[in-house]
């Protein structure tokens, strides 16, 4: 698994109910990195990025574009369609 870093970006509250066993993990991890619990829980959360399942899902829907643009907004669609597709086939 690959630590997360510090990053700086914005970002919109949002509300989720989690376990107290979760909700301890985060506040001890953020504590121990230095980092607040909502960068705790984003950085991890983008890992799921990584999951070629989620990946080939993604591809295999019509209309994916919009989903595409949300979850990899710096990068052109078609490149990330192409270098996802290649991920996954590896």
């Amino acid at each position: 698994m690959e630590f997360i870093k510090p990053r700086a970006k914005p970002s919109n509250k949002t509300e989720l109910f989690l376990s107290d066993r979760t909700l301890a993990v985060i506040k001890y991890y953020a504590e121990y990195t230095n980092y607040s619990e909502d960068e705790v829980v984003d950085l991890f959360l983008q890992k799921i990025l990584e999951d070629p399942d989620f990946l080939e899902w993604i591809h295999g829907k019509r209309r994916n574009t919009k989903m595409l643009k949300q979850l990899f907004p710096k990068s052109n669609i078609d490149e990330v369609d192409n270098d996802q597709t290649e991920k996954v086939s590896e």
